[in-house]
């Protein structure tokens, strides 16, 4: 093959072989493209621009049936649109998009869905100037006076979350870098907390934070050493409770906090078990706990909040070997249950 040849436009760039070798499980591995895993590498850079150009150059003869396409698609699209309001005490919340703007926009009414519209935050104006935003968590405070919101603008999934207070526009001074998408209030409006992930970007703690103390006096809730096992973190419907969910593919472990609490003490609803998976749900002075616990297709048992380990649990929905649980969700006054 001629050197013309190899430079075709149908040839894509082939990224360099760099042998490493690893041990694992006293195994010896020799991996001749793990240097591409390092995003600060400036040969990883150059080779995606190599294959972004190398692409662009064997689609060019299409320009006109991808742009063709694009319109299609964006006209069978009502760009000019808003989501169903959600009620949170006496606000009404929704999103609505702009036709011609990439970003939503959320908004509240107070009272009323006939009330005067406030702006929470433009995505569309928090992206001017950056290559790239993703918007991770946008969680208004129970008094509804301030929204904490976190923003990736370099695709890291790290998130930079900030604060604003509502009825002046303006940004408070707290801000927590490089949190991962758990994000939640606690009831006194006070004390936010958040997740954080290891090197390995697996999420492994979480944090407390205080509004208008300094990020570095963050309180650390809690820390999982597993590396099979990610932490995640939720308020109950009730906003009675914090949870945090530890998972593997699995195995379960819940632990919860009283949200009316933040400085109080965590609490666990069972210890992890090999094979055993539970999720957690809250109504009134009992927990709802949807469980494969000898149950394939999982079950549906109750426990009560002082004591919700194993030993409580008592059967609501028993195992049924044609039919899956899939999701419980409690309401005031009544439960919803998903299956399948």
């Amino acid at each position: 093959m001629s050197t013309s040849e190899t430079k075709s436009p149908t040839v894509p760039p082939i990224p360099p072989r760099c042998p490493r070798t690893a041990v694992r499980h006293g195994e010896t591995f020799i991996d001749d493209y793990a240097w591409l895993a390092d995003r600060d590498d400036p040969r990883v850079l150059e080779h995606l621009r190599a294959e972004n150009a190398w692409t662009e150059r064997v689609l060019a003869p299409l320009a006109g049936l991808r742009e063709g396409l694009y319109r299609e698609m964006l006209g069978r699209i009502q760009e000019t649109d808003l989501s169903v309001p959600e009620r949170i005490d006496d606000y009404w919340y929704y999103t609505r998009s702009v036709e011609g703007q990439a970003y939503p926009i959320f908004c509240r009414k107070r009272g009323t869905l006939d009330s005067a519209e406030q702006i929470l935050l433009d995505e569309n104006a928090l992206a001017e100037g950056c290559p790239y935003l993703q918007l991770g968590a946008l969680k208004p405070s129970p008094d509804h006076a301030r929204l904490a919101y976190s923003v990736d603008d370099d695709g890291s999934e790290l998130f930079r979350v900030r604060f604003r207070d509502l009825a002046s526009g303006d940004e408070l001074p707290d801000e927590i870098p490089e949190a991962h998408y758990g994000l939640e209030w606690a009831e006194d409006g006070r004390h936010v907390f958040y997740v954080t992930t290891d090197s390995a970007r697996r999420p492994n703690r979480v944090w407390r934070h205080e509004l208008g103390t300094a990020h570095s006096e963050d309180a650390l809730i809690l820390e999982e050493s597993d590396e099979a096992f990610f932490v995640s973190l939720h308020k109950t419907r009730s906003r009675r409770f914090l949870l945090i969910s530890i998972d593997s593919k699995t195995s379960s472990e819940v632990w919860f906090l009283d949200a009316h609490e933040p400085r109080g003490r965590l609490r666990l609803v069972d210890s992890r078990r090999p094979g055993v998976e539970y999720g957690v749900e809250h109504h009134g002075e009992r927990f709802f706990i949807l469980t494969n616990d000898s149950a394939v297709n999982f079950k549906l048992v109750e426990a009560p909040v002082s004591a919700p380990g194993r030993e409580s649990w008592s059967e609501l929905i028993a195992h049924c070997p044609q039919v899956l649980l899939e999701q419980v969700e409690a309401f005031a006054g009544h439960l919803v249950v998903v299956e399948r």
